[in-house]
């Protein structure tokens, strides 16, 4: 599926942006807090209806207006389609060909066809931050390959907000009625992941040997339930086996005040040669890793849809060294998906950009383009 048109109303500091996007590469060329990641944003925005990095919807919005808007024209195989999502501070609204979703429009209608991956520096910091960046690639990769996820991952969090309350306000009998909607949903979640690491793990691999050579330590993905919960099983058993780490923990959680145990505590381990690739890989090996790992998200999802998807790379290239910086546009220029770059710095985009690329000028929120 390919974005014909863009335009934003309001968002973030893009006051309104009229955008005609090449079919294959759109370069947003600019000094740095101009707009261009908030352009990439919009897009993000209207293809999953989740916020890139803002943690309120509000943020969204242009200071001094009411409401920010995005909307999109895409071609797919069924023809033309327009998308388009209003937010405001009381939250969004999503509408398909002008019918608003739960009102002519479903969810499921919405997405199809729309899948975009992300890369930005901060996704160069999976291997050597926290676990809660590696959970936000695995819910964001596999809301991609399944948009089911966005609904799924909404039941969760409002049961887990729910036990939560419990275990600081109520007695044991109110916690446990509150632990079986956690548990089921906690189980499809983990059963998710799961399946969605298996798929990458292979794709990971081949992609960190082609980036770093054959002398290089083979790259391993797994994925770690908190809890001790295994999740190698059919859904029931995982459910089963969720439950009984939450009744295990029920005393210490009572204590401290939240659930110990379920996805928002799991982990993605990333390891070379068997060891894990935070404390005994390179900064270089590092960054390999984390480049073969949105590779290995590219090309699945180009598996399961039978294209590959929307590309949005934010000043990556500035983060990579020469080496993986020329692989990396290589691959781009090979790949026949539609990509919007940003940068400071026009030559390192250069290598990516053939005869249709399109190259745009981003200034104090506007968008104007340049001559090649």
């Amino acid at each position: 599926m390919k974005l014909l048109s863009l335009h934003v109303q309001d968002f973030r500091n893009l006051a309104a942006v009229e955008l005609a996007p090449s079919p294959r590469a759109t370069v947003l060329l600019g000094e740095n807090g101009q707009g261009k990641t908030n352009l990439l944003e919009a897009i993000y925005f209207l293809t999953t209806l989740k916020p890139l990095r803002a943690v309120r919807l509000a943020e969204l919005v242009r200071f001094g207006a009411e409401q920010g808007a995005v909307a999109g024209d895409f071609e797919g195989p069924g023809g033309v389609r327009r998308v388009a999502v209003q937010v405001a501070a009381g939250g969004r609204t999503a509408t398909l060909d002008g019918k608003a979703l739960g009102s002519g429009a479903r969810l499921d209608d919405y997405f199809e066809g729309l899948a975009s991956v992300c890369f930005s520096p901060d996704d160069l910091l999976l291997v050597k931050a926290g676990p809660d960046g590696r959970r936000r690639f695995l819910d964001r990769a596999a809301f991609n390959r399944w948009p089911a996820v966005l609904g799924e991952a909404r039941e969760y969090v409002r049961a887990l907000r729910a036990r939560n309350a419990a275990l600081r306000a109520g007695p044991a009998e109110v916690e446990a009625s509150f632990r079986e909607p956690l548990v089921r949903a906690g189980a499809r979640i983990l059963v998710r992941r799961r399946d969605l690491v298996a798929e990458l793990a292979p794709r990971l691999q081949a992609a960190f040997a082609e980036i770093s050579g054959p002398a290089a330590p083979e790259a391993h993905l797994a994925y770690r339930a908190a809890g001790g919960v295994d999740v190698e099983h059919p859904e029931a058993e995982v459910a089963a086996r969720l439950a009984h780490a939450l009744e295990a923990r029920l005393e210490r959680d009572r204590e401290k005040g939240f659930t110990s145990a379920g996805p928002h505590m799991d982990d993605l381990v990333l390891a070379l040669g068997g060891k894990g690739a935070r404390l005994y890989g390179s900064q270089g090996q590092q960054r390999a890793l984390v480049l073969a790992l949105k590779i290995a998200e590219i090309e699945n999802l180009r598996a399961a849809l039978g294209r590959p998807p929307l590309l949005l790379l934010d000043d990556v290239s500035s983060e990579l060294d020469p080496a993986k910086n020329r692989f990396l546009l290589g691959y781009l220029a090979a790949l026949p998906a539609q990509a919007f770059l940003t940068s400071t710095d026009r030559r390192l985009i250069e290598p990516a950009a053939g005869p249709d690329t399109a190259f745009f000028e981003v200034r104090s929120g506007v968008v104007s383009p340049l001559v090649s």
